[in-house]
């Protein structure tokens, strides 16, 4: 199992909800965690902060989050499953984002700076999750994937919006026309 990247057609499907919480989501939930913590290892100035069932090839509604965003040696996740997005409000801000699934580009996205999200845990808990800042971003973007939605897609049309990181760690502007507009494999287009 590897995480797939852009342009497998599975990141643009819908998932489907879990049912039953059994061995088989959780043997998921764990290789998803491996998995992030792998790809966190290849990449030394990046965290892996979350990640969607989809983005192994698996489409159920499955998401888990990094406990400490703010800590590269905390690899602990939280698993959500069905996660519903119940409201998001507040302020929209552009911030940076990036994706396991899209390898190299990162982008302004505008996202709400609040949001409320209804979940089950691994144990069957059902939830209520009310998140800001960076979390309430991670949230929509991971919720997002179970829609066969990239955060490419809400800056598609902007061409100061896009970037890639250099061997220092640090984010550069790309050339939009000559990178973005018609790369049909960032893009998944035919």
């Amino acid at each position: 199992m590897e995480i797939i990247t852009t342009p497998d057609a599975r990141l643009r499907e819908k998932s489907e909800k879990v049912g039953t919480i059994d061995d088989e989501v959780l043997d998921v939930i764990a290789k998803m965690r491996q998995l992030s913590l792998d790809w966190e290892k290849e990449h030394p100035y990046e965290l892996s902060a979350a990640m969607a069932a989809p983005q192994i090839g698996i489409l159920k509604r499955i998401i888990i989050v990094r406990d400490d965003m703010e800590d590269k040696k905390n690899a602990t996740f939280t698993a959500l499953i069905n996660p519903v997005v119940v409201r998001a409000e507040g302020k929209t801000v552009r911030d940076f984002e990036g994706c396991l699934s899209v390898p190299q580009i990162y982008g302004k996205v505008p996202r709400p700076f609040k949001v409320r999200i209804k979940a089950k845990l691994e144990d069957g808990t059902e939830v209520r999750i009310k998140a800001t800042g960076e979390l309430a971003r991670t949230l929509l973007h991971e919720i997002d994937h179970l829609d066969g939605v990239l955060f490419i897609d809400h800056i598609r049309d902007d061409a100061s919006a896009f970037y890639r990181m250099n061997d220092k760690g640090d984010l550069e502007p790309v050339d939009y026309d000559a990178e973005i507009r018609d790369n049909h494999d960032l893009w998944g287009d035919e």
